[in-house]
């Protein structure tokens, strides 16, 4: 299919403070500058710009495109990942309003679709926030994540979205500037909201690319996440695992001090041979996946290491 090179799933640094309570308050150091140089070099046609329950930085985005006539040719569009009431994240493609996370799915389906945009499901057999059965009731289904490295959430939702004859999209999920556009879908349609919204309620989409994110750039993620939020991190081990947080302590200095140590890219690999094995079961043996959202480490461990 020819037709529109766009990037559907992707924050910046207004996604900051927006994740809420359980969560590190910086989620994404990616400034608008660096988004839409990162954008240019990789000759996107569109993005979505999909930070965490807002719709702030879209307006910041356009004002920035009008002094720098670069970025002329970069159609930049509306769009909001929105927590639910129980954690998860659904997507929503050409907002004009901002969803307020913490409510039911269903009334955030009901408001993406009053607003005649578009819903999806991200990550959606993710081991912490997908929709899992329920992407079902939207529109698109992301059938592969960049940062899902396990490799089995992305397997489980693309047979699931075989299985039940969903529309098929792939998301960078982009959190550092060198993964925007990693994953890239084409939309047959003009490069206007409108005709895009309409080309992918009906199916004229199709998936151009896609890639893992690296350990260095996860790595990278990490640091950025760690730096700035490491006294809210050391709080909430202070306040849920006291014993654990002098440990705590020590590893987030030791991070900070040489992030590019081969220590961490092998912690990295340890890291995701384990979720590997998580994801497999939980994904393809059946397992209770809710412990997960439950963030219950003596309820995952067993499951890990048995």
């Amino acid at each position: 299919m020819t037709g529109l090179k766009v990037e559907l799933h992707c924050h910046n640094e207004f996604s900051n403070f927006q994740l809420g309570p359980k969560e590190t308050p910086y989620d994404c150091g990616v400034s608008i500058p660096e988004q839409l140089d990162k954008a240019y070099e990789t000759s996107l046609d569109a993005f979505f710009i999909t930070n965490h329950n807002t719709l702030n930085g879209y307006r910041s985005i356009l004002e920035y495109q009008e002094n720098h006539v670069k970025y002329k040719n970069i159609k930049v569009y509306p769009g909001e990942e929105v927590t639910t009431d129980t954690g998860i994240h659904v997507l929503a493609f050409g907002l004009h309003q901002t969803i307020k996370a913490g409510q039911e799915l269903e009334e955030i389906l009901d408001q993406i679709k009053s607003q005649d945009a578009v819903s999806c499901a991200p990550h959606p057999f993710g081991l912490s926030n997908g929709l899992r059965e329920k992407a079902i009731l939207c529109d698109l289904i992301e059938v592969f994540n960049s940062n899902n490295v396990d490799r089995y959430s992305n397997i489980r939702a693309y047979n699931f979205a075989k299985t039940n004859n969903l529309i098929e999209v792939s998301g960078s999920d982009s959190h550092v500037v060198s993964t925007l556009g990693r994953c890239t879908n084409m939309i047959d349609s003009e490069n206007k909201l409108d005709d895009i919204l309409y080309a992918m309620k009906h199916g004229k989409i199709t998936i151009e690319n896609t890639g893992y994110i690296t350990s260095r750039e996860m790595i990278e993620h990490a640091l950025y996440k760690i730096e700035n939020s490491k006294e809210d991190i050391l709080l909430y081990f202070e306040q849920n695992h006291p014993h654990m947080t002098g440990l705590c302590r020590f590893l987030i200095n030791a991070f900070e001090s040489n992030p590019n140590s081969i220590v961490w890219t092998t912690a990295y690999k340890i890291a995701v041979r384990l979720i590997t094995k998580l994801s497999n079961k939980i994904n393809f043996k059946d397992q209770d996946h809710t412990v997960l959202y439950e963030r219950n480490l003596r309820a995952i461990l067993p499951m890990i290491l048995k």
